[in-house]
């Protein structure tokens, strides 16, 4: 018989990068006592995004952040929506240009991530901000 189970994880971001998620989202899947399912996570934000990513080369998470400095520089004149700063248009853009919604199987009561991929919270804005997590469990 399928069951469910929700929560939601709070997370303080540092400003402007990739947050690893992978062990809080893990331990509480793992305290739910599922074996098989799938595991939705959802983040209440318009100016941060959610990604699985590469977790062994840092290097990879801070060429993603130059890409989408020059993709989407703060400051642009394009912009109009200015009303938290330089970073805010911006800061919206690289979340509509990402997700916000993950599916993650979960097999043998683990999440089915590769050898090298992790959860990270991609925190858009420059200054540190409070981002919660929702966290949705369907399985047995």
């Amino acid at each position: 018989m399928l069951r469910q189970a929700t929560t939601t994880l709070q997370f303080e971001t540092r400003g402007r990068g990739l947050l690893d998620i992978t062990r809080p989202v893990a331990d509480w899947v793992r305290g739910c006592g599922y074996g098989q399912g799938l595991l939705t996570l959802f983040v209440r934000h318009t100016s941060a995004s959610l990604l699985v990513q590469e977790n062994a080369d840092p290097q990879v998470r801070a060429d993603l952040e130059r890409f989408f400095a020059r993709l989407v520089p703060d400051g642009d004149p394009l912009f109009r929506h200015v009303d938290e700063g330089p970073d805010d248009m911006p800061a919206h853009v690289r979340a509509a240009l990402t997700a916000v919604q993950l599916s993650v199987p979960l097999l043998g009561g683990r999440l089915a991530l590769g050898t090298w991929q992790g959860l990270y919270l991609w925190e858009h804005r420059s200054r540190p901000h409070w981002r919660e997590v929702v966290l949705h469990l369907l399985g047995e």
